[in-house]
């Protein structure tokens, strides 16, 4: 029985889901203080290294036919890379609970019924959206991306037809972290785009569709979350759709983005489970992943994610690093070998950079540098073996 594979545009449809977050709304509002000519460009440049990175990313698994967390075992080995696996789930699993928390709190302070009533009824639509399977949502996520493309252009509407809106001064961030907080959404994704971009019919194409897409739609929602931030002068989510005049709309964009997003996270860590045993079951533990998600967004506190998104971008920007050093430009494969000892050692090297750079104010933010830095060395320290070899 043939395989199905997901269409160009159904995999547009997914990450035109992925964007659509309260999320990333929420973190467009941290731009407001740079102004809008800045707070833009910011927002621009991150994307454009973050997607470059997350197409490469996804090509890999498109072209491999494998998952993010399979396509690792290729650069660090079958054993090495279930650090990545445990990894990438721990940061699914808070994800997860993030999105959850985030939805529910914004719904709440539109239609004040309590968090936690909100929390589970986000979790058991997205466990709804799981049952039903990423192969069978061609025609759900059609009409539910359709209701909220249009509901976020009434959104962007009522926001940027307004004439006061641009009256913003005082400073902020600088505009090195705001470009590295732009790059930092696109990288979340960097450790999932291959659970997709593996089931499409043409990879190529699939995965350039997926990137441009997310891009753009993050940006938007970036640009939103800014825009909404300046009018409103409120960081609030809930509160921005109140004075926007947004209700019902309101509701329904942050239930169904909420559940679009977290539905690939969710799935993702059933996708990651199952490279660390052949008797998983996917499905069975992204539901778990949701219910556990569910709790978390109850019982923990989780209003402020910037550290978490950096945490995610040192632990994953070196591991991407090197997995587009391996298959792009050294044409290797260690999936053979249980380690890569030299390829683990190139991205605790990538990790360390990574934090170090943080310290630093770079214009283009840290997440690049640390990228090229971790790809270069993975470069070197392979030719130098390679030279090595050769003499011995």
């Amino acid at each position: 029985m043939e395989e199905k594979r997901t269409s160009v545009f159904e995999n547009g449809l997914i990450w035109f889901g992925a964007a659509v977050s309260i999320a990333e709304i929420l973190t467009g509002t941290y731009f407001a203080p740079l102004g809008v000519a800045k707070g833009l460009l910011a927002i621009l440049i991150g994307h454009v290294i973050g997607c470059t990175m997350l197409f490469f990313a996804g090509l890999i698994g498109g072209k491999t036919r494998k998952s993010a967390m399979e396509t690792a075992k290729m650069s660090f080995g079958s054993k090495g890379a279930l650090l990545f696996s445990v990894l990438n789930i721990l940061q699914l699993v808070g994800w997860t609970a993030i999105m959850i928390y985030d939805g529910a709190l914004a719904v709440n302070g539109i239609f004040a019924v309590g968090n936690w009533v909100w929390c589970i009824v986000i979790g058991g639509l997205i466990v709804l959206w799981i049952l039903i399977g990423i192969q069978n949502l061609g025609k759900i996520n059609t009409v539910a991306m359709g209701a909220l493309f249009v509901l976020t252009i009434i959104l962007s509407f009522v926001i940027f037809g307004k004439g006061n809106a641009w009256n913003i001064g005082g400073e902020g961030m600088t505009f090195g972290a705001a470009v590295e907080l732009s790059v930092a959404m696109p990288l979340s994704w960097l450790p999932l785009i291959s659970d997709y971009t593996r089931e499409a019919k043409k990879p190529v194409k699939a995965t350039a569709v997926s990137a441009v897409t997310y891009g753009a739609v993050s940006c938007w929602m970036y640009i939103i979350g800014m825009g909404a931030a300046i009018f409103t002068g409120e960081s609030d989510i809930a509160q921005i759709m109140v004075k926007a005049g947004l209700g019902i709309a309101g509701l329904l964009i942050i239930v169904f983005s909420t559940v679009t997003t977290t539905f690939l996270d969710a799935y993702s860590a059933g996708v990651s489970s199952e490279s660390l045993s052949g008797k998983i079951n996917g499905k069975l533990i992204a539901v778990a992943v949701t219910v556990i998600g569910t709790f978390g967004a109850i019982f923990l506190p989780l209003a402020d994610i910037t550290d978490f998104l950096y945490f995610i971008g040192s632990v994953f920007a070196p591991m991407i690093a090197i997995q587009i050093a391996d298959f792009f430009i050294l044409k290797q494969n260690t999936e053979t070998s249980a380690f890569s000892i030299r390829n683990l050692m190139i991205w605790f090297v990538g990790f360390v950079v990574y934090r170090l750079l943080m310290r630093v104010d770079i214009i283009v933010g840290n997440t690049l540098p640390d990228m090229l830095i971790t790809m270069a060395l993975c470069v070197m320290v392979n030719k130098f073996n390679k030279r090595n070899e050769r003499i011995t």
